[in-house]
């Protein structure tokens, strides 16, 4: 390994040695000449042995520290209610998603939990009666998650979209709870006349690549 200490000391005492030499061979001859130009010459060669700077070799680095765990991190509550008619009448559609500590916890890669939500749809008649009322949870949807977003995926939204072939759809989000906007499931959620519901994959809108460790 190099010492980059004694080569510091090598470099000045080199130069020592250049201007002693120089000085013995070439001083009395600019003395009598130029004094001046002597001086600053000699003041300039000094100086910038001064401003050499000392090299340790030492590498700075900066120490990585986990991010800190904190208690499970929940979304915040959300309704959202909208006037729709159907069938030539009117409806309500009411959609509330409340963070639900009885479900299992989710983790992160970094062993960050967080809790998961549950969603209840509520469609009632102008008049005030329920038409369709249900409370939805991730296991809902299950069967079209892949295996990351079964075990850690987070139920993150149900939003009313449109009438499509006199059927109400929505949109279902599943995704990472710690980067739901760059990592998720969209799905279809389809309720007919009758209040039977049917879920598919939202081809419309692709699930963006994920890399999550199965361990």
């Amino acid at each position: 390994m190099v010492n980059y200490g004694n080569s510091v000391h090598l470099k000045k005492w080199a130069l020592f040695l250049f201007l002693w030499h120089f000085f013995r061979i070439f001083a009395p001859a600019i003395m009598k000449q130029k004094p001046i130009c002597l001086l600053l010459a000699v003041s300039m060669m000094l100086l910038g042995a001064c401003k050499e700077k000392k090299n340790t070799g030492d590498i700075i680095t900066t120490k990585y520290e986990p991010k800190a765990l904190v208690a499970p991190i929940k979304m915040s509550e959300d309704r959202q209610t909208k006037s729709i008619v159907w069938l030539g009448k009117t409806y309500q559609v009411d959609i509330s998603r409340l963070p639900a500590d009885s479900l299992s916890k989710l983790k992160d890669d970094n062993g960050q939990q967080y809790v998961d939500n549950r969603i209840v749809v509520n469609i009632s008649r102008q008049d005030g009666t329920k038409f369709f009322h249900r409370s939805f949870v991730k296991d809902a949807f299950v069967a079209y998650l892949d295996e990351p977003f079964k075990r850690n995926g987070q139920l993150v939204s149900i939003l009313y979209n449109e009438i499509d072939d006199s059927a109400l759809e929505f949109s279902v989000v599943v995704g990472m709870p710690d980067a739901p906007d760059d990592l998720f499931v969209p799905l279809k959620m389809i309720i007919d006349r009758q209040g039977t519901v049917r879920v598919e994959k939202d081809d419309d809108m692709d699930m963006l690549d994920y890399d999550v460790d199965d361990d």
